[in-house]
């Protein structure tokens, strides 16, 4: 029996598909609360590496967040001349460049505390549900780093 191949272009058979969908609308969810901290979704997520680790490598900051220098450089300078950062050479090695949060970065993190909780009654599924969501999402990104 031939399997018809056309039948793998059909947009309901891919994978890729409700994963684009659903990170595009739960970005777009965040946006009301992001809004008020003058924060969009990947300067959230730069800032929560930095509410966690205080001082880190740029090299480490893009992989962390899957972000290549040509996103994350021009993001950084924003979120330096909002004053919640600031950028410096590593003192150990010179080529690398480090951000390190600031007293007004590290003050909006308590702004940012509801944040979770709110984005968490957008999404309809069980703790257990997202666990899991989380875990295969995490083992999808490994595969494809060892690409």
């Amino acid at each position: 029996m031939k399997v018809d191949r056309d039948l793998s272009l059909r947009l309901e058979n891919q994978l890729c598909f409700p994963l684009y969908a659903c990170a595009k609308e739960v970005t777009r969810k965040y946006k009301p609360f992001l809004d008020p901290l003058d924060l969009t979704y990947t300067q959230y997520i730069a800032m929560m590496v930095l509410w966690e680790k205080k001082e880190v490598r740029v090299k480490d900051l893009g992989e962390a967040l899957y972000l290549d220098s040509g996103t994350l450089t021009p993001l950084l300078k924003r979120l330096e001349q909002k004053g919640l950062l600031t950028r410096s050479r590593n003192q150990e090695d010179e080529r690398a460049l480090c951000v390190r949060i600031s007293a007004e970065g590290e003050a909006l993190k308590q702004k940012a505390l509801s944040i979770p909780e709110g984005m968490r009654s957008c999404i309809s599924l069980s703790d257990e549900e997202m666990q899991v969501l989380k875990k295969l999402l995490h083992r999808t990104l490994e595969g494809l780093e060892e690409d």
